[in-house]
């Protein structure tokens, strides 16, 4: 499933300096993975500008606008996702990738696709 979606707010502010700023100089769009809905993926069509920033001393010269609790610079997955897949990690610590029937700290038989001697954790 995809969802379109664009900011509606007339300016952002720098990371760099924090001025905030309303020239546009492009857009483009960004396809960031969201919490699957009633077992299908959900991926945000996400439109972004980039602007100029005001002040001549910023290193920036552009910047994208990032939106709070959504996006974060160069992210691939939302705010929400990060944070469902960080608590199931921490949930299962680990287990989910362990082989079947191996138990940690124990060496795994070479019918579960790992070399002996080779440890699962």
């Amino acid at each position: 499933m995809r969802v379109e979606a664009q900011c509606a707010a007339a300016d952002a502010a720098c990371p760099g300096g924090g001025a905030r700023s309303t020239r546009i100089h492009s857009s483009y769009l960004r396809f960031p993975t969201d919490v699957p809905s009633a077992g299908r993926s959900v991926t945000l069509q996400l439109r972004v500008r980039r602007f100029w920033c005001r002040n001549t001393r910023c290193p920036r010269r552009t910047f994208v606008e990032q939106i709070a609790g959504l996006t974060r610079r160069y992210g691939q997955r939302t705010e929400r996702l990060r944070s469902t897949l960080t608590a199931v990690g921490l949930a299962l610590a680990g287990r989910a990738c362990r082989p079947a029937g191996c138990r940690p700290r124990r060496v795994c038989e070479p019918e579960h696709g790992l070399a002996p001697g080779q440890r699962t954790a």
